[in-house]
């Protein structure tokens, strides 16, 4: 998995910026013309080839637990968004546990029951059960924070008209005041996000939107060739060409293989599906 970790985390990087900042949540409710036309104000390859596609007709006709069609755009939105957030992290948190400083040995083990070379998902069933359910506390804390939670001055909702994707302000009042920073932009550096203009904060919406789409992508991806070798056909044939040089995902026992080689040995790798039943 080296190598597609290396090669994604390269090739990808520029994609993986951070979403610009979101000023406090105003009432603009939204209807399907108005995504229509976001999607088309979209400059990127999707904005221009695909444009607005909803092909379930869920924006179109959509009534989520009798929010009305506004608001279940509102919710649409936003759920995206978050979940391109946790895709980015997952994608990037894949990617550094993978590497041999994260996974190998250590002097300290950083959780009771550490196994050094595991694989990420070996990595989380390893930690123990009360420090999974740390992190399920603190993910909850966040979402409650996240659906307005103590009432933050100025929060609107977004299936009743606030921006989607909007995080209110947790600094000096999450966590019994405990939490001293903002979870966007929170050091708040001169010349940094909050001197946008509001020009850069679209632009940087769409960004995170596509980032966020691309990031869904990737994390699926590795867990099902991790899982699965072969599932995933440009990481294993480049996983099988890289291998030669110590950087691919199956090990050839230490014999010399050159590229040819290992081209032609994962292009064979795909002879699996031929044994099974819908293939034949």
């Amino acid at each position: 998995m080296k190598a597609s970790v290396l090669a994604l985390a390269l090739t990808s990087a520029s994609a993986f910026v951070a979403p610009a900042p979101q000023s406090a949540a105003t009432s603009m409710h939204e209807t399907t013309q108005d995504l229509v036309n976001l999607a088309e104000a979209n400059g990127d390859f999707l904005g221009k080839t695909i444009g607005f596609w909803d092909p379930l007709k869920l924006a179109q006709e959509g009534d989520f637990w009798g929010l009305g069609n506004e608001g279940t755009i509102g919710y649409l939105r936003h759920a995206e968004i978050k979940h391109g957030r946790v895709a980015m992290a997952a994608f990037l948190g894949f990617c550094a546990q993978s590497l041999p400083i994260v996974k190998g040995e250590h002097l300290f083990a950083p959780y009771k029951g550490y196994v050094a070379g595991c694989s990420p998902q070996e990595q989380w069933d390893n930690v123990p059960a009360i420090a999974k359910l740390q992190i399920l506390v603190f993910i909850g804390m966040l979402e409650s924070y996240g659906e307005g939670a103590g009432s933050p001055e100025g929060y609107v909702h977004y299936t009743k008209g606030g921006l989607p994707g909007y995080f209110p302000e947790i600094a000096g009042r999450a966590g019994f005041g405990q939490v001293p920073f903002n979870l966007w932009n929170p050091f708040n550096l001169p010349g940094g996000p909050s001197s946008q203009d509001e020009a850069a904060k679209t632009r940087g919406r769409q960004v995170e939107i596509n980032n966020g789409r691309l990031a869904m992508l990737g994390i699926f991806a590795f867990l099902s060739e991790s899982a699965a070798p072969g599932a995933v056909p440009p990481f294993t044939i480049m996983d099988y060409v890289l291998e030669p040089f110590g950087l691919g995902i199956a090990p050839y026992g230490g014999s010399s293989v050159d590229w040819a080689e290992g081209l032609s040995a994962g292009w064979g790798q795909f002879d699996i599906f031929s044994s099974l039943p819908y293939w034949n």
